[in-house]
């Protein structure tokens, strides 16, 4: 037993956690993950009870102006880190209220609103989660809120954090409003902060970079990249990891698996195999739509169908090994071959653009549908009698497609999420993939 090593420790610990109601979660969930586990990290700014004294300013009401979705993958060595601006432009689907009614559902709203349905100190975590999965077709597996309180606690746990800024920083680049430069917040250069000391920094939007959240969503990658560095290098046991619980307990929500000292614990413990090289921090692919935030498609899709696929970002497996999907040798003649096409996957239009491709290389595509199953992660043609020499010329113009054989005559694709998924560029992703052991000095675009 874990409980063990921490005795009255463990004690307090289990008395401290706070849980949000698994009632709030939707019944209508993405299908449960056949690899790795998805983790909703959500940063909340309210200021009631001690985080008024961090934050500044009023307002008990907690927002999520901070939200990652980590995807751990199957072989416990990889991870990615997707930030999603608070202004993205989302649907919420029907949320639980704290009087138990559920609100109806709403479209193109920002991704913040939804933490803020039921206004409460609290926040709604299950509102946000409903709507992740929504957005994502990801199932998450994990949901953790952490407030002001809870920030400061974890940074000072740990000793303090290393983050370089390009420029000096002001009171007036943290707080415009109060109307003067104000004293000298952060040097410029490489320093380790804590306490109220690292909250500001990952709260800093104006005076420095592009004066944008998206600016602010770098720095607290950053941030958050020498965070994991230097929990990492502590090394992670119980005896490391009970004081630092410790210290976010009182100031952190997590769902009803993770609502005792064990669960949490051992769920810490099970990440502890995680590469630092291999966990990038990105940003879901955006673009402006006035002063909010437009989910840029395909791209987001792709991302998320590599997700679901449990692909690493630079199109590898979960172990690490190169793409199984293969790449013509040559060019492909589909001329006289006739085939069905339907979509295996969430990801929308991926049946019509992979008939306009096929079309292109001679073939001729009789109907285009969806699949009665949309869990497909590799590609399938299927083929009738008579029609395995057609059926191979298809499989070389779909990527990573399997070989079946069948009684009913023709032919016919069923796409999967393995279906020529690109590896997401800085573009796409709307930022640079950073790593969590980089040398935050190395790189100062995101100042």
């Amino acid at each position: 037993m874990i409980a063990a090593a921490g005795g009255a420790l463990y004690t307090r610990l289990n008395a401290d956690i706070n849980t949000f109601a698994a009632d709030g979660i939707n019944k209508e969930r993405p299908a449960a993950n056949v690899g790795g586990q998805n983790i909703l990290i959500l940063g909340s700014d309210s200021r009631s009870g001690d985080n008024s004294k961090l934050g500044g300013g009023t307002g008990d009401v907690g927002r999520s102006d901070t939200a990652l979705l980590v995807h751990v993958y199957r072989d416990g060595k990889h991870a990615v880190a997707v930030s999603i601006p608070r202004d993205t432009l989302v649907d919420i689907p029907r949320c639980r209220l704290p009087n138990g009614t559920w609100t109806a559902p709403q479209g193109g709203v920002m991704f913040n609103a939804a933490f803020t349905v039921g206004l409460t100190a609290k926040g709604n975590p299950a509102c946000s989660q409903n709507t992740v999965e929504k957005l994502t077709g990801l199932r998450v597996d994990h949901t953790i809120v952490v407030d002001f309180a809870g920030f400061s606690k974890i940074t000072q746990a740990v000793g303090g954090v290393q983050v370089c800024l390009p420029k000096d920083v002001y009171q007036g680049d943290l707080n415009p409003n109060r109307g003067s430069k104000g004293a000298l917040l952060f040097p410029k250069g490489p320093q380790t902060v804590s306490g109220k000391k690292a909250l500001d920094y990952v709260r800093i939007r104006h005076g420095i970079g592009d004066g944008s959240d998206i600016g602010r969503i770098k720095r607290q990658q950053a941030f958050i990249a020498s965070l994991v560095k230097k929990v990492k290098a502590q090394g992670l046991s119980p005896t490391t990891l009970l004081p630092l619980a410790e210290a976010a307990a009182s100031a952190i929500t997590v769902d009803p698996e993770l609502g005792s000292a064990d669960k949490l614990l051992s769920f810490a413990l099970g990440l502890k195999d995680i590469d630092l090289h291999n966990t990038k921090f990105i940003t879901l692919p955006w673009r402006y739509q006035g002063a909010r935030v437009a989910v840029v498609q395909p791209d987001a899709d792709q991302l998320w169908a590599a997700l679901r696929a449990d692909r690493t970002l630079d199109g590898a497996d979960a172990s690490g090994k190169a793409s199984s999907s293969p790449k013509p040798t040559r060019p492909v003649s589909g001329a006289g071959i006739r085939l069905a096409l339907y979509n295996g996957t969430t990801v929308n239009g991926l049946a019509a653009r992979a008939a306009a491709k096929l079309k292109s290389a001679g073939f001729t595509v009789t109907s285009v549908g969806t699949a009665a199953s949309q869990n497909y992660t590799s590609s399938v043609v299927m083929y009738g009698p008579d029609a395995q020499d057609q059926a191979k010329v298809v499989a070389r113009a779909v990527p990573g497609a399997k070989l079946q054989s069948g009684s009913t005559p023709g032919i016919t694709v069923i796409l999967g999420s393995n279906y020529a998924l690109p590896t997401p560029t800085p573009t796409a992703l709307g930022s640079k993939a950073r790593s969590a052991d980089d040398d935050p000095c190395a790189d100062l675009s995101y100042g």
